[in-house]
């Protein structure tokens, strides 16, 4: 029996192309809509964000560089070389190509000197930097090891030596405190530049002018545009903006008289400060001992650095900035100024020397330098004999806080404002600092010691050496300047740099000026003078004041003998001076710590400061 078949429907068409369309018209519609929002997105990369892109290709193709600048040279004022940019070699790796790198350094350390210091910095630096960059390993290359390095070059892939501009100092330790040094930057200094500028930049300004005028002996960076490849690799320069160098600095120093003035100290510590009234020029600045700056520039070994600071006398110490000493006996002239101009001593008022002082209603003596005293003496005599007794008196007379604001007037007791880093103030006493202080009252004694420069006073040779050149500039006060010009990279001509005017020391009685300055004349050339050795065979007049500064509070019963003393415990000897006493062109303050008597220590130094810059001065033609 057969089976009819199944019957099965039969397929719509119609229904099947309804379908089929709208499938398509989705899809077309998906289609259109992604390539829209493709095009959106092009257009967005195309018109609003092409600049960006553009800079980020530019970027992987072009590499910016900087370019460091030549920094500037300095000179003294007669044109001899005191900081210059010596070429040098220093050795590189490039590690990429040095195959085993601790096998390289070894093999290295058989030809050079490679201190662990050497191998620990080049470690850091190559950190910061791709292995196809060259990396320096030692700086400052001696000829003797450039001329071993050349002989193996061939042994070494990867290694160079190369050549640089280093910095050097050729006289050294002489005028370290004054020119300074350049050592490496570090993270401290970058704070306080402009980092743009120090890009390329390794060394930077650590002390004296060097700091000071870092911005100028800078420059100011280049650029070079490089095109490199898809690894990082310099191709070839395509654009180059050169860098400005650093202007070139003429200091006022003049070295002959700074090394007169060195060679006077001969082994003592201390410091002589020297400038010229007339503009204001520092002529010399002594601080002794002192350090070569040279080992400094490219780094010194820590062991060597701790045995400076571990030296007794200091050698890191600007003692002419930042030495605090007691001016002793060289604040007379100022005080008995004071003490005319403000009219509690007449000039021709004579004061007794016992040789004892008395407070009224104390018991305590306060005692002259001389047993038995001086007799009976007024400014002039006080001032050649260096009087005690006179200014005990002069002082209690004026009082702590009229003495304060008439010496403040000559610049104690605050910076001179010299162009040089990190001055001390030095400190003149008074009632309010002292409440302020130490929150006690001002005391009687302590008026009388202030009369002496002694107590509380504090001062520094520059300020000691600025006062004087006030003082015999009869009032005018000019702030002292150690960079007499700045000559600029593309100018031929130096563009002097003058010492400006400060306010002045008011003058009541022009007359005045004359009985003090005299009575300085009479220190070094009247037979009673303090200091009345120091003008023999010189050929021209001289004026000054001797001063002593004590180290320790002593017992005015007792009488110590300088020479049995420890030597750390004896007198700071001072000296003032200043020449030709009809037409001064100089004025000189010597410190010698723990010297003693400023007659037979500091007064010959200051001699031979004077013999030295009047001398330079003769051979130049000065007239007066």
């Amino acid at each position: 029996m057969r089976r009819s078949p199944v019957n099965k429907p039969l397929k719509d068409s119609l229904q099947e192309q309804d379908g089929f369309r709208h499938r398509a018209v989705i899809g077309f519609t998906v289609i259109v809509a992604l390539f829209g929002l493709l095009a959106v997105r092009y257009a967005w990369l195309q018109l609003w964000q092409h600049e960006d892109f553009t800079t980020r290709s530019e970027s992987n193709r072009v590499q910016v560089r900087p370019v460091p600048p030549n920094r500037g040279v300095i000179y003294d004022r007669r044109g001899r070389l005191l900081a210059g940019n010596r070429p040098a070699f220093r050795l590189e790796i490039i590690p990429e190509k040095s195959g085993d790198l601790d096998e390289t350094l070894a093999r290295l350390g058989e030809i050079v000197t490679l201190t662990d210091e050497d191998l620990e910095r080049f470690e850091k630096t190559r950190r910061r930097y791709r292995d196809f960059h060259s990396v320096p390993l030692r700086l400052d290359l001696d000829e003797g090891e450039v001329s071993r390095f050349a002989v193996n070059r061939h042994r070494f892939e990867g290694v160079a030596v190369v050549p640089y501009l280093s910095r050097h100092y050729p006289y050294g330790e002489l005028l370290t405190h004054v020119v300074g040094y350049v050592g490496r930057l570090d993270e401290r200094d970058l704070r306080q530049v402009d980092r743009d500028n120090y890009r390329a930049t390794t060394h930077i300004g650590k002390l004296g002018v060097e700091r000071q005028y870092e911005r100028l002996l800078h420059g100011d960076s280049g650029v070079e545009r490089v095109e490199t490849n898809a690894r990082g690799r310099s191709q070839r320069v395509l654009q180059r903006e050169d860098p400005v160098d650093g202007a070139d600095l003429v200091l006022s120093i003049d070295v002959d008289v700074q090394q007169a003035a060195w060679d006077a100290l001969g082994d003592h510590a201390g410091s002589v400060v020297a400038i010229d009234p007339r503009d204001g020029s520092v002529i010399a600045m002594v601080s002794k001992p002192a350090f070569d700056p040279n080992a400094f520039v490219n780094g010194i070994p820590q062991a060597d650095y701790q045995a400076i600071l571990e030296q007794p006398r200091r050698p890191l110490i600007n003692r002419s900035l930042n030495g605090g000493y007691e001016p002793g006996s060289t604040l007379k002239p100022f005080v008995g100024l004071a003490g005319l101009e403000l009219d509690v001593v007449q000039p021709e008022q004579k004061i007794f020397s016992s040789g004892r002082y008395f407070l009224p209603n104390y018991d305590r003596p306060y005692r002259d330098w001389r047993k038995g005293g001086h007799g009976s003496v007024e400014i002039r005599r006080a001032l050649e004999e260096s009087v005690n007794t006179y200014f005990y008196q002069v002082a209690y007379d004026l009082g702590i806080d009229r003495m304060h604001d008439y010496l403040a007037q000559f610049g104690f007791g605050a910076p001179t404002g010299v162009d040089l880093p990190g001055e001390s103030s030095g400190l003149l006493p008074s009632r309010d600092w002292k409440r302020g202080r130490f929150n006690e009252p001002w005391y009687p004694g302590e008026t009388v010691i202030a009369g002496i420069g002694q107590g509380f006073n504090v001062v520094t040779p520059l300020q000691l050496a600025n006062a004087q050149a006030a003082l015999i500039s009869r009032g005018v006060m000019r702030k002292p300047r150690v960079v007499f010009a700045v000559k600029g990279p593309l100018d031929e001509s130096a563009h002097r740099e003058t010492a400006p005017e400060t306010p002045g020391v008011r003058v009541v009685n022009p007359e005045h000026w004359d009985l003090v300055l005299e009575g300085m004349r009479r220190v070094v050339n009247a037979p009673r003078g303090t200091a009345r050795n120091v003008s023999l065979e010189a050929d021209y007049v001289i004026a000054g004041k001797t001063g002593t500064a004590q180290v320790f509070t002593q017992d005015q019963s007792v009488d110590y003998e300088q020479d049995e003393l420890d030597e750390s415990l004896r007198n700071h000897a001072l000296f003032i001076a200043f020449a030709p006493f009809e037409a001064p062109r100089i004025s000189v303050a010597v410190v010698v710590d723990h010297g003693g008597a400023g007659s037979t220590v500091a007064a010959p130094i200051a001699r031979a400061t004077l013999d030295a810059w009047l001398g330079q001065e003769r051979l130049m033609g000065y007239r007066p």
